[in-house]
């Protein structure tokens, strides 16, 4: 009877592994406020200018 629950709990932490090394950007990694700049810059939401104001922001409080 363990030995069934280990395997069930072995089979869930496999699939949570699984789960998350395909969506690991989602679930594993949280994205630098630069690199959300960045895409944001990327996708055309933003100017240059805004861009460069924003990355000086960012920059100065590290």
């Amino acid at each position: 009877m363990m030995f069934t629950w280990i395997i069930i709990l072995g089979a869930v932490a496999l699939g949570i592994i699984l789960y998350a090394g395909k969506n690991g950007n989602k679930i594993l990694k949280k994205e630098s406020p630069l690199d959300i700049l960045k895409k944001r810059y990327a996708n055309g939401n933003i100017s240059k200018e805004e861009y460069e104001e924003q990355k000086r922001i960012i920059n100065s409080k590290k």
